[in-house]
C-alpha cells in the first residue's frame, strides 16, 4: 500500500517483500478462467487479507472501503460487500490493537506506575531519565549542599565512612564556605538579569486622571526609551496596540523583543488601568495541586465565590441559626449562585481541561500534582492558565518552544478565535502568519515599525521599503557629490544645505508652525538618509571526510530507563549514512529526545546494539547544552577556551556572521538573550567540524533570518542530519524525511509534510470528540469552553 507509511526496519531491509499482488491463495487454481485485468484486481483483494498488516495499513483500508460504501450507498448500488469489508477491518484493529496492548502489558509486568509517572513529567534524574530543566534559571551554576553537615556527611562517605581529620575538616569547611559564596553570587547576577536589574525604561507623560484612558482597552504610548545593560534598545518610539487585534513582534535576536514585554507585564511602561496584561514567563508552582486545578485557580473571582458558595452551604446545613440569619444566608448564597452562572463557573472545569488536552495533557496527566512535572511541562501549565482566563492584553514569546506538533496545531487554531488582544514573539513563520494580522518591526532606527497584514505580507512591505529607501539614498549621495565637487564647498557644508534643502521639502504642519512662531516649539531638523543595513546572518558547516558505510547502526534495539519503567522502543532496526536528512516527530513524551540520546550514546541500548564508525564524530545541539554554558565567560573567551588554534579576531569574525552583534562578543553570557546564547553554541558545533549533526529544536529562540540561515546551512553541508522540530519550514526547505515515533517504534512517513499535518490535525479532532465523550459521561459540563465569544 504506497499510502501507508512504511516501517524503518523495513526500508533497510528488516521487513519482508511481497510480490505485486501479494500471496496466492489455496485452490485458486481451481477457479474459472478470467481476464487479466479481473484476475489481478481479485489477487490484489486476497493481498489485503494477509495477517501481517500492521494497524496503520488496516486503519488505510478501512478508510478505503468505507469511502466505496458511502459512494456506493449514494449511488442507491449493493453495499454487503463493502459492508463486510469495513466490519472485517475494525474487528481486525480491534484485534491488533488489543494483542499490542497485551504485549505491552507483558513487556511491562514489572514496571512501578509512580516511577513511570515521574518518567513521564520529565522528573526522573541520572540514568533512569532526563530531566527538562529549561526552564528553571536558577538550578544553573554552582551547585552546593544545603549545609555544612550535609558537606561533611558526604566527604565521610566518601572517605569509606572513616571520619575526617582536624585538618581535612577545616580545609573542607573553607571550601565549602567558597563554594556557597560562590553559588549565592550566581544566583544573585542570575536573578537580577532574570528580572531585569539591568533595564531602564522611560515614557511620555501620562495623564491618569483623564477618563478616556482610564475606560481604554488600546495601548498608545507616544514615546518611550528602553535600554539594556548600557545598549539602547528602543528611542523614542511609538507604540499602538489596538484592542481586539493579534500582534507579531519580529526583529533580530538581542534587539528588545522580550525586553519589551517584560517592560508592559511589569508596568515600567504605563498601560491604562482596564488593560488587564498577563506575560506568560514563569512556570506554575511544583506543589501538590493538580494540572487542572492550577489552571482553574487561575480564575480569582470564580475560585473566590465557589469558596463562599460551600461555606454559605455548609452554615446552613449545620443549622442553629435565626430565622433572619438563615434569610439572609440563604438570600447570599442565591446571589453566589447567579454570579457563577453569569461567568459561566460550571463549565469552567470543562473548559480547562479542554485545554490543557489540547497543549498535550492527558486525562491521567490533568490529574497528577504538579510538583510531578519538569519545568518545560509547568510552562505547558503556565500557558494553559493564561489562555484559560482570557486577559485583555495576552503576551506570549516563542510559545512554540517545547511544544510537539499537535500542540502547536491546536495553539495555532486557538489563537485565532482569541477575543481580546495578542502581543506575540515567535520565530515560527507559518505560526505568524496564521495567528497575526498585523506586524511590529523592531528596525534598524530603534523604533517600532507597523505593518498590516500577516509576516508575509510584512516580508513584502518591508523589502519594497528598503528598495525606496535605497534609491532616496542613492539619489542624496549624488547631490552631495555634485555639491562637494564645485571645490567652495566642504563635506559638512555640503551635508548642512542637503538638510535645508530636506525641510524645505517636507510638509509642514499648520499647528506646528503656530507653535514655533509662538515659542512653543522648535523646528526639526531634518536628518539626512541613512543608507538601508540589512539584517544578514551566515552560518555554515565545513566540509568532513567521507565515512565508510554503515556510519551509525541500530540493530534489534530496545530500551527501557530502569526495568521498573515501561519501554519506549522496540526491535528497532535503521541505519543512517551521511547522506541522510531525517526528522524524528512525534507527541513529547513519545522519546524523540531518547532516541537521540540513544545514538549519541548517552544512553546505551536495553536489547539489541547501536553501532557507531569508530572514526564518527557527532555534533550535538539541544537547549540543555544553550543553558549550561559557563554563565560567567564572554562568547570569544568561551570559544577560544575550547579551540586554541583560533585567534580573538577569528573567533569575532565568525560570531559576527553568525549574527551575534559585536557588544554581545565580550559581555557575561549571563546577560546575553536567549537566542544570542544559542549562536554561541551554533558556533562551537561548527567550529568542531562533525561528520552528523543530531539537533534537538534548534529553532527555539532563533530570529527568522538566522533560521532561514540554518536552513541553507543544512543543505550545504556534506554530513548527516538527524533533527527534531516542530517548525515546518526547516523540515520542508532542507527536504527532510519524516521519521514518526509512536507506538515504541519508529515509522518512516512517506508522504509530504502537508499530509502529515493535516494526519495530525484529524487524530487531534478524534481525540478532542473522545475527550468530550469522555468528560460528559463522567457529569462533567458538556460545554467544553470552545464557545469563548459569550
Amino acid at each position: 500500500n504506497d499510502d501507508a507509511p512504511a516501517s524503518v526496519g523495513a526500508m533497510f531491509g528488516g521487513g519482508k517483500k511481497k510480490g505485486l499482488f501479494g500471496k496466492k491463495k489455496e485452490g485458486d487454481d481451481e477457479k474459472p478462467a478470467a481476464s487479466s485485468f479481473a484476475q489481478a484486481m481479485a489477487a490484489a483483494e486476497d493481498a489485503e487479507d494477509d495477517d501481517d498488516a500492521d494497524v496503520g495499513e488496516l486503519e488505510e483500508r478501512l478508510e478505503k472501503y468505507e469511502k466505496k460504501l458511502a459512494k456506493a450507498a449514494k449511488k442507491g448500488e449493493d453495499t454487503e460487500k463493502y459492508q463486510a469489508k469495513v466490519d472485517k477491518y475494525k474487528s481486525r484493529i480491534v484485534s491488533k490493537k488489543k494483542a499490542a496492548a497485551e504485549a505491552a502489558k507483558a513487556a511491562d509486568k514489572d514496571v512501578d506506575a509512580n516511577q513511570a509517572a515521574l518518567a513521564a513529567g520529565g522528573l526522573l534524574g541520572g540514568d533512569k531519565a532526563w530531566r527538562d530543566d529549561s526552564n528553571d534559571h536558577l538550578a544553573r551554576g554552582p551547585q552546593v549542599e544545603a549545609s555544612f553537615e550535609e558537606c561533611l556527611e558526604n566527604a565521610v562517605k566518601a572517605n569509606g565512612g572513616a571520619a575526617l581529620s582536624s585538618k581535612a575538616r577545616r580545609k573542607l569547611e573553607k571550601d565549602y564556605g567558597a563554594r556557597r559564596r560562590a553559588a549565592e553570587e550566581f544566583k544573585a547576577k542570575e536573578l537580577a538579569s532574570i528580572q531585569g536589574a539591568q533595564f531602564a525604561c522611560s515614557q511620555s507623560a501620562v495623564n491618569e486622571a483623564d477618563a478616556a484612558w482610564l475606560n481604554a482597552l488600546d495601548v498608545k504610548i507616544d514615546s518611550f526609551t528602553i535600554s539594556a545593560a548600557g545598549k539602547t534598545l528602543f528611542e523614542n518610539s511609538s507604540l499602538l496596540i489596538a484592542h481586539g487585534r493579534r500582534y507579531g513582534i519580529v526583529g533580530p535576536n538581542g534587539r528588545g523583543k522580550t525586553t519589551l514585554l517584560k517592560m508592559i507585564a511589569s508596568g515600567d511602561l504605563k498601560t491604562p488601568p482596564r488593560v488587564q496584561c498577563l506575560y506568560v514567563e514563569q512556570e506554575v508552582q511544583a506543589d501538590d495541586t493538580t494540572a487542572v486545578d492550577a489552571v482553574l485557580r487561575a480564575d480569582v473571582e470564580r475560585t473566590k465565590l465557589i469558596a463562599e458558595e460551600k461555606e454559605l452551604s455548609a452554615k446552613l446545613s449545620a443549622g442553629g441559626l435565626t430565622p433572619e440569619e438563615q434569610q439572609a444566608t440563604s438570600d447570599r448564597l442565591a446571589a453566589v449562585g447567579q454570579e457563577l452562572l453569569a461567568i459561566n463557573a460550571y463549565g469552567a472545569e470543562s473548559k480547562a481541561r479542554r485545554i490543557l488536552f489540547g497543549l498535550g495533557f492527558s486525562a491521567e496527566m490533568q490529574m497528577r500534582a504538579t510538583r510531578l512535572f519538569s519545568g518545560g511541562w509547568r510552562m505547558r501549565i503556565s500557558l494553559a492558565r493564561a489562555l484559560f482566563i482570557e486577559p485583555i492584553l495576552l503576551m506570549l514569546d516563542e510559545p512554540t518552544n517545547h511544544l510537539d506538533l499537535n500542540a502547536v496545531i491546536w495553539l495555532d487554531d486557538y489563537l485565532q478565535k482569541y477575543k481580546h488582544t495578542i502581543l506575540v514573539v515567535s520565530h515560527d513563520q507559518d505560526f505568524l502568519n496564521s495567528v497575526c494580522d498585523e506586524m511590529l518591526h523592531i528596525s534598524e532606527n530603534r523604533t517600532l515599525d507597523h505593518y498590516r497584514g500577516n509576516y508575509d505580507t510584512f516580508k513584502t512591505l518591508e523589502r519594497q521599503r528598503r528598495a525606496q529607501q535605497q534609491k532616496a539614498w542613492e539619489k542624496q549621495e549624488k547631490q552631495l557629490k555634485a555639491l562637494k565637487s564645485k571645490g567652495s564647498t566642504s563635506k559638512a557644508k555640503a551635508e548642512e544645505l542637503m538638510k535645508q534643502s530636506r525641510s524645505k521639502r517636507e510638509p509642514k504642519d499648520k499647528k506646528k508652525n503656530q507653535a514655533i512662531a509662538a515659542g512653543i516649539d522648535t523646528a526639526d531638523v531634518a536628518a539626512l538618509i541613512e543608507r538601508p543595513k540589512e539584517y544578514a546572518v551566515e552560518m555554515e558547516f565545513p566540509p568532513v571526510p567521507r565515512l565508510a558505510p554503515p556510519v551509525l547502526q541500530v540493530i534489534d534495539a530496545s530500551f527501557r530507563y530502569a526495568p521498573d519503567l515501561p519501554r519506549i522502543f522496540t526491535d528497532m532496526n535503521f541505519g543512517i549514512d551521511q547522506d541522510s536528512r531525517i526528522c524524528v516527530v512525534g507527541n513529547n513524551g513519545s522519546g524523540k529526545t531518547t532516541l537521540l540520546n540513544l545514538l549519541t550514546g548517552r544512553l546505551n541500548a536495553t536489547d539489541g546494539d547501536v553501532r557507531r564508525n569508530p572514526k564518527l564524530r557527532i555534533g550535538v545541539y539541544n537547549q540543555h547544552f544553550v543553558e549550561r554554558l559557563p554563565m560567567d565567560e564572554s562568547p570569544v573567551e568561551y570559544l577560544r577556551r575550547l579551540f586554541d588554534d583560533e585567534t580573538y579576531q577569528s573567533v569575532r569574525n565568525m560570531l559576527g556572521r553568525y549574527g551575534l552583534q559585536g557588544h554581545a562578543h565580550t559581555i557575561a553570557m549571563r546577560d546575553l538573550s536567549g537566542g544570542q546564547k544559542a549562536r554561541v553554541v551554533l558556533c562551537e558545533l561548527s567550529l568542531a567540524a562533525p561528520h552528523m549533526l543530531l539537533l534537538d529544536e534548534p529553532t527555539n529562540n532563533l530570529d527568522i533570518e538566522t533560521i532561514d540561515a540554518l536552513c541553507d546551512a543544512i543543505n550545504g553541508y556534506d554530513g548527516g542530519v538527524i533533527c527534531v522540530t516542530h517548525d515546518a519550514r526547516l523540515i520542508e526547505a532542507t527536504n527532510m524525511r519524516l521519521w514518526v515515533v509512536e507506538d515504541r517504534m519508529v515509522v518512516e512517513w512517506g508522504e509530504p509534510f502537508d499530509a502529515y499535518r493535516e494526519h495530525l490535525l484529524k487524530k487531534l479532532e478524534e481525540a478532542m470528540a473522545s475527550e468530550d465523550t469522555r468528560v460528559s459521561a463522567a457529569g462533567i459540563s458538556v460545554d467544553m469552553g470552545g464557545n469563548r465569544d459569550k
